[in-house]
């Protein structure tokens, strides 16, 4: 299968371990953290969303994502997230730290990144870059009532084509995500329109395909062959419509259990030869961790537990198909 051509390089590696690790015994380090190779061996590489560990310090998210079996975290870099935007140049590293301690590999995260006039936004990148990430998630966009949707999607054409100039500069990958409801990429139809004149090899997809089946129902195999191309990272989630308050709407619910058919969908990645990183986001009940809660209401024990039972269902899954 093709993998996607961002995976760690030793070049970042060596940034990383250069940047971050210089101080750091190396005693303390499992014999893996000196193989790359080690580090994204498998079929596919699946990260945690990390929005749903922030209950936990950098340490103590690390070392239950590695004891869970999770390949990396998808860090959040956001607002409210486990790295603030105005704090990355210091708290981003400890960050990686932690994770390359407990053997992770840093690949990904997620950003409110989108308009690289926002220096801020800049510095998040050139971060992200020194320490040998290779894939974040932009912000989301949306239509303003001011002015038509095409006029809208001129604006975010420019914006998307400066965007991928900056990741090719910093060797990043960005990846917009397709969202359910009023957000630019929820008709996936407009993304390929709005990296029209981006290097889509540094701005891409994030493919959701929850929030695909949520806006395509049985359409969503034409959104994903029309958008395939352009998939650099994926989200992993599961959902079924039920009626809450006298309204239809989406439930999120542990991956199985819901409308996603996650066997056509492998089926698909693997025809496609579609093999990037994966981040799985947990958004049912889990005592507040679904909504990134920093005090949750159940026994953490039982966060862990509903975080290994999807991440095996994935990993049966995408087994148990061709």
């Amino acid at each position: 299968m093709r993998e996607d051509k961002k995976a760690i390089s030793r070049r970042n590696f060596t940034k990383l371990t250069a940047g971050v690790l210089g101080s750091i015994p190396f005693m303390g380090f499992p014999n893996h953290f000196f193989n790359t190779d080690s580090i994204i061996k498998g079929d596919i590489h699946i990260s945690l969303f990390s929005k749903h560990l922030q209950f936990l310090g950098y340490n103590e998210m690390a070392a239950a994502s590695a004891e869970i079996g999770f390949n990396g975290l998808d860090l959040t870099v956001r607002p409210k997230g486990h790295v603030l935007p105005e704090q990355v140049e210091e708290d981003l590293p400890k960050a990686i730290e932690a994770m390359i301690k407990y053997g992770l590999s840093p690949r990904m995260m997620t950003t409110n990144v989108w308009d690289i006039t926002d220096a801020e936004q800049r510095k998040v990148l050139e971060t992200a870059s020194t320490l040998g990430l290779s894939h974040y998630r932009t912000g989301w966009l949306t239509y303003s009532d001011d002015i038509t949707i095409s006029e809208s999607q001129a604006v975010f054409t420019k914006q998307a084509q400066a965007l991928s100039e900056f990741n090719k500069d910093l060797n990043l990958i960005g990846c917009y995500q397709n969202h359910a409801g009023n957000h630019v990429g929820a008709p996936i139809w407009d993304i390929p329109t709005i990296l029209s004149t981006a290097d889509t090899n540094y701005l891409g997809c994030q493919y959701d395909i929850r929030h695909a089946v949520v806006e395509g129902g049985n359409s969503w195999e034409l959104d994903l062959r029309f958008i395939e191309p352009l998939i650099k990272s994926i989200v992993i989630k599961d959902f079924k419509w039920g009626v809450v308050d006298g309204k239809w709407q989406p439930i999120n619910t542990p991956l199985g259990e819901g409308m996603v058919d996650f066997k056509r969908y492998f089926s698909l990645l693997k025809k496609y030869q579609i093999n990037v990183p994966m981040s799985l986001h947990l958004e049912y009940d889990l005592g507040g961790a679904e909504h990134g809660a920093k005090e949750i209401k159940i026994d953490k024990k039982e966060v862990f537990a509903r975080m290994k039972k999807d991440l095996n269902f994935i990993r049966n899954a995408w087994g148990s198909v061709e």
